[in-house]
This record gives C-alpha cells, sequence and structure tokens, in this order.
C-alpha cells in the first residue's frame, strides 16, 4: 500500500471514530435489541454494526448492563416526551400509562429491562411523572408511595404480559385472531356448571382489544385514588 493509501485511510478511521456518539451507539443498541433480543446484542455485532471497533464503544458505554439500561433508558425518555400532558391529571396518566404500554409492546425487551434497574433513571422518569399526577390528584403524602406504585405494577405488569404473549406468538407462528378463537372456543365448551363465569365470557374473549382494556384497568385504579380522597 502507498503511503498516501496509509494517509487517507488512517483518515478514514478518525472520521468514522470522530462521528461515532454515544447517541448512534444506543440508537444502534436499540435497533439490535428490536431485532435479536437481548441475547443478540453484543459489543462485536454493535461494532460491525457501526463500523468500529468495540474499543470505541467502551469509550461511551461501560459494559452490556450500562448500554441497555442507556437504551431503555432512550426509549423511555422519548416516550415520556411524546406524551402530551393532559388537561387533568387523570387524563395525564392515562397518556403516559398507554404511552409505555406502546412503548413495551414495540421494545418487548424494554420491560425486563426496567425490572432489572428499580433505581436507575429509567424508573426514575417514570415515577417522577406519575408521582407528580398523584401530588395533583389530591393524594396526601404518606399515601402517595402506594397509589404510586400501584399504578407502575399495573402498567409493568400488564404492558410486559402483552409484550411477552406478542413474542410467544411470533415465535410460534401464531395469528392472533385464531389463537383467540381456539381459546374462546375451548372455553364456551367447558362445564357451565363448575366454570359459569369463564364460558360467559368466550364470546369477548374472541373480540376484546388490549389496549382498550389496559386502559380500563388504568381507569379503575384511578378511580379508586379519586373516589378514596374525594375527588
Amino acid at each position: 500500500m502507498s503511503r498516501c493509501g496509509m494517509v487517507r485511510k488512517a483518515h478514514g478511521t478518525q472520521r468514522r471514530e470522530e462521528s461515532l456518539s454515544r447517541d448512534r451507539i444506543i440508537d444502534a443498541a436499540i435497533a439490535l435489541l428490536d431485532s435479536s433480543g437481548e441475547d443478540g446484542l453484543t459489543f462485536r455485532t454493535l461494532s460491525e454494526r457501526l463500523a468500529t471497533g468495540p474499543g470505541a464503544i467502551y469509550w461511551h458505554v461501560e459494559n452490556k448492563s450500562d448500554l441497555l439500561i442507556a437504551a431503555c433508558d432512550a426509549v423511555v425518555a422519548r416516550t415520556l416526551e411524546a406524551c402530551v400532558a393532559g388537561a387533568t391529571p387523570r387524563a395525564a396518566v392515562r397518556a403516559l400509562a398507554l404511552g409505555l404500554f406502546d412503548a413495551i409492546d414495540a421494545h418487548p425487551w424494554v420491560g425486563s429491562a426496567l425490572m432489572r434497574a428499580p433505581g436507575q433513571l429509567p424508573m426514575v422518569r417514570i415515577l417522577e411523572g406519575i408521582g407528580q399526577q398523584i401530588r395533583a390528584l389530591g393524594v396526601p403524602f404518606d399515601q402517595q408511595w402506594e397509589a404510586g406504585s400501584a399504578l407502575m405494577s399495573y402498567i409493568f405488569g400488564v404492558g410486559g404480559q402483552n409484550a411477552a404473549n406478542r413474542q410467544l406468538a411470533r415465535t410460534l407462528g401464531l395469528d392472533r385472531s385464531d389463537f383467540l378463537d381456539a381459546v374462546a372456543t375451548t372455553w364456551s365448551q367447558l362445564d357451565p356448571d363448575a366454570y359459569p363465569f369463564t364460558r360467559s365470557l368466550a364470546g369477548q374473549l374472541r373480540a376484546h382489544d388490549d389496549r382498550v382494556d389496559f386502559l380500563a384497568g388504568v381507569d379503575l385504579i384511578l378511580r379508586g385514588i379519586e373516589s378514596r380522597y374525594g375527588r
């Protein structure tokens, strides 16, 4: 290789390293997590996608755990920014909850990442967003933790389960409507004396909307909070 060629290569490498940023790394990590899950996120694969060496990535993030939390935080921050504040605390909580539900659905790894980083910034962002609305609802200070905790547990629990169900369906190649129809048919054939309630819900199961059901649960919790504290 000529000296000129070596200089051009060195300059090209320098430009790539200069253009590499923490944001670019995080965006690439999110894309890998979405397509391949946590197992698919390796520094080698990430380096190939970014056309750089692992050392350049380690300059911006300490390890895979740090990168996973940073990716989770980016998704959470963008979700909260996109949630337009409602005219009332109830509307604000509903918008935030539905935004997180959709984010976890679109990025299934976010749910488990949040559970493994309870004291980290992603969870703090969510707690702050919900907590401010809990205060606005007039919940006394010594009751705010239990009210906020109830909402957060519901959001993460139902959102995470919905994402897990969707992932399982994709893995098994199941169509949602066919799966629900099969389950509903099984329920409709249950013994009416032993399972009267479950059997009666067979028709509703076929046509239910996960997002609508999720918001109904949020509303039940909010009505309980408002009723308890006189709003």
